[in-house]
């Protein structure tokens, strides 16, 4: 777990593109052996952030203060015509390692992301998920004290997606360095993360464990982000569940119409409209049929006042 003084700390930042803050208010300490998940919609501020963070935008209010070196690896990997391996000693000579060191540090992270086997293969020839690899085995190999990586997953297929974000999980992780990684999906925040900060608007709308936030969300607002699909209004409270929540039970006290089918990977998920609301559910597949009636037990959820 993490530990020690923070290696960057944003305090009240804003970032403005084109005139326009994009990124308002935040605070945001990263902390030796800690691996951040940052997470929100398309245009909630996420990739300008970790620019600001990175001292490749500047920052219009608040400050960023960093006591080691930051290393970033933006979402293009933009290899150059040249072998996987030279592409990573490229990146250390900008860095100023001297010569002697670089193969050796070039192979090592490599190997730390299950890539070893590329170090001779030209960039031209690699896959989409290979050029990812060689990618952060660049950003990797700087030994950074602080490294923030941009939707490093972005553009894969699912297979090649879960392989590197598995050798990911373990790579990231170093109690000498902190880490800050920009995804979309929750998934993959659940697999990296110490800590979720969610961004909402440019600003920071949560900021705890994966379980926290995922589990028991502070807003209605970061809850149907993470997944609350269903929502009841309740007296005097607003109550949010995710399917995992619902179940369709005969025996149930509450009594739903089945709206839509959605075929979904084990099963489908059923879309349900109550008097006082609407429900997502999962089920096995082929599902209750679309206008059905059927019976529905609450597992869960969380609640809000109103």
């Amino acid at each position: 777990m993490s530990g020690g003084e923070p290696v960057l700390r944003a305090s009240g930042v804003a970032v403005a593109r084109a005139g326009v803050e994009v990124v308002r208010g935040v605070d945001l300490d990263l902390r030796p052996g800690e691996v951040v998940v940052v997470i929100g919609p398309n245009g909630a501020g996420k990739s300008t952030l970790l620019a600001a963070l990175a001292g490749l935008l500047p920052v219009a209010r608040g400050t960023i203060e960093r006591s080691g070196r930051v290393a970033a690896a933006l979402q293009a990997p933009a290899l150059a015509n040249r072998t996987a391996r030279a592409n990573v000693e490229a990146a250390l000579q900008w860095w100023g390692v001297p010569r002697r060191a670089r193969g050796d540090r070039a192979l090592a992270a490599l190997q730390a992301i299950g890539a070893r086997g590329l170090a001779d293969r030209p960039s031209r020839a690699l896959s989409g998920g290979e050029a990812r690899r060689v990618h952060l085995a660049r950003a990797l190999a700087l030994q950074a004290d602080a490294l923030l990586l941009d939707e490093p997953f972005a553009g894969l297929d699912a297979p090649a997606r879960a392989e590197l974000l598995y050798d990911a999980a373990s790579a990231l992780r170093d109690e000498r360095r902190a880490a800050l990684v920009v995804v979309h999906d929750r998934a993959e925040a659940w697999a990296l993360a110490d800590r979720v900060v969610v961004l909402l608007d440019g600003a920071v709308a949560a900021d705890g464990p994966a379980a926290e936030v995922f589990g028991v969300p502070p807003t209605p607002a970061v809850a149907e982000f993470v997944g609350f699909a269903g929502r009841l209004e309740e007296p005097g409270r607003l109550r949010l569940l995710r399917p995992q929540d619902v179940a369709i039970d005969d025996d149930g006290p509450l009594r739903a119409r089945v709206t839509r089918l959605v075929p979904v990977e084990d099963g489908v998920r059923v879309e349900l409209a109550l008097d006082h609301g609407r429900l997502v559910a999962l089920a096995a597949a082929p599902g209750p049929q679309p206008g059905a009636e059927v019976g529905v037990r609450l597992l869960g959820g969380v609640t809000f006042p109103r």
